[in-house]
């Protein structure tokens, strides 16, 4: 039976990806003298590779499991999974330490699914009790350049009207090294 995929997780052809990056590049500050070019952003399927040095990141890592996944990364020769972006910010939602492995690894691009982090069927929970984690808080740490502790948020989607991990849509892409380098 094929799963309805909710509004918020992006069907973007290569054109409309193009697009947006280059919309992005135009407004970005940090690289104003930088062209975006069609090897900028590549499409397998519905997931594109994008820089790791355009993300934004939330969270702090933890050290002994970015040393497991690496080596696990680097034995298997391949990423598994890509990791869950949102499409205006390029904040990352889950996959912090995939990012991590691959830097360490010497990577430069990243796949990644695109998500529209303002819809109504994400939202962020913490992952320890007694904790309060918002989107805003998310949004507010990751552009401010600073990092919650490891964990510190569980990003949810609403897939027919059942609360999932955001995870449940990262399909296994089994991509080679070589081709993140």
């Amino acid at each position: 039976m094929r799963r309805r995929l909710p509004s918020s997780f992006l069907f973007w052809s290569k054109a409309d990806r193009i697009r947006a990056m280059r919309k992005k590049k135009r407004s970005s500050k940090s690289h104003p003298s930088k062209k975006p070019t069609h090897s900028d952003i590549k499409t397998l399927k519905d997931i594109c590779l994008i820089d790791l040095e355009e993300l934004k990141e939330h969270e702090e890592i933890r050290p002994d499991y970015l040393e497991e996944l690496k080596n696990e990364i680097l034995c298997d020769g391949i990423l598994k999974m890509p990791i869950a972006v949102d499409k205006e910010t390029y904040i990352i939602l889950d996959g912090h330490h995939r990012l991590h492995a691959l830097k360490r690894i010497g990577c430069k691009k990243i796949p990644v699914i695109l998500f529209d982090y303002q819809s109504p069927e994400i939202e962020v929970i913490p992952h320890r009790e007694g904790e309060t984690v918002t989107k805003e808080m998310v949004i507010q740490t990751a552009l401010e350049g600073r990092r919650m502790p490891p964990k510190t948020s569980k990003h949810m989607i609403l897939i027919e009207g059942e609360r999932r991990h955001i995870s449940i849509l990262e399909t296994v892409i089994n991509i080679p090294l070589d081709e993140l380098k």
